[in-house]
């Protein structure tokens, strides 16, 4: 079982939670905690065997609410092998699409693929294998985007998506959205030092000469870009790279970014934390 925590921060939680998990028979294989100082707020993440023969996640969950609620905590505790939704977006770049459909396959992230929507034909994907995929083609235009997104929510409450995933999803979302999908929505973004906006940023990229060019995972806020980030990565770039070479390196940075993300999302190991996040990682 996993049980992760914040409250505000005061002396006895840690052994609070040790204490109750120990009193029903739990054994405690790993724990992880930070006190976030300038906030004041504590957060946890604990992993647990439920070793009791009557072990019930409902009724130990029941016992906690009481002193969860005198430490004015936001807590779940959840059993990983039941597997969260997962719906992902895509457009026609299909890098993160691709790569997020081999971990699914191969049981590196722990999810049930709910359905992949794009608002491109299938057979824009033709080289990719999408039998066993529940694919929906919603296209959209500026005079249909509320229709086509009032679709893709509808949609996620039909099929219980618990996780939105933005992979190269390249419609933004509307502030109202983007509102119902706060805090279980993650996108993927190339960011670079300079931030280069608009077309080509890989060109843009080329012609200033970067010397590192990088990818940000990143929660989906009505701000556009400006979400609690989750995981970043980056890779040298010398003066003998192309903008094709850039493409290639930052297509291979998003990919593995978006990958830890959503996996440590999946795990319970990213806790919000206001305008960014608590990211208990492996």
């Amino acid at each position: 079982m996993i049980l992760t925590l914040s409250c505000p921060d005061q002396p006895g939680i840690v052994a609070r939670v040790s204490t109750f998990l120990f009193e029903r028979g739990c054994n405690i294989l790993d724990a992880q905690q930070f006190d976030d100082e300038e906030t004041g707020v504590f957060f946890m993440r604990v992993v647990f065997d439920l070793k009791a023969k009557d072990g019930d996640l409902d009724a130990l969950s029941a016992e906690f609410a009481p002193m969860a609620q005198g430490f004015s905590m936001l807590w779940s505790i959840r059993d990983p092998k039941i597997k969260r939704k997962v719906m992902i977006l895509a457009s026609q770049q299909d890098h993160c699409l691709a790569d997020l459909l081999y971990r699914w396959r191969r049981g590196e992230l722990p999810m049930e693929l709910s359905a992949v929507v794009s608002n491109h034909a299938q057979d824009t994907y033709a080289h990719l294998d999408l039998t066993d995929v529940p694919f929906h083609h919603l296209p959209v235009t500026r005079s249909t985007k509320l229709e086509q997104e009032a679709a893709i929510w509808k949609l996620i409450q039909d099929t219980g998506t618990d996780l939105v995933v933005l992979a190269r999803y390249m419609q933004v979302l509307s502030d109202g959205l983007a509102a119902k999908l706060e805090g279980r929505c993650i996108n993927i973004h190339h960011s670079f030092l300079p931030g280069f906006k608009g077309a080509k940023p890989y060109h843009q990229a080329h012609v200033r000469g970067v010397k590192v060019i990088g990818a940000t995972a990143h929660y989906v806020t009505a701000d556009l870009d400006d979400g609690p980030i989750i995981e970043q990565d980056v890779e040298r770039i010398s003066h003998r790279d192309t903008p094709r070479d850039l493409i290639r390196k930052g297509r291979d940075i998003e990919r593995r970014v978006l990958a830890r993300a959503v996996r440590w999302r999946l795990e319970d190991r990213v806790l919000l934390n206001g305008s960014k996040t608590i990211v208990f990682t492996d």
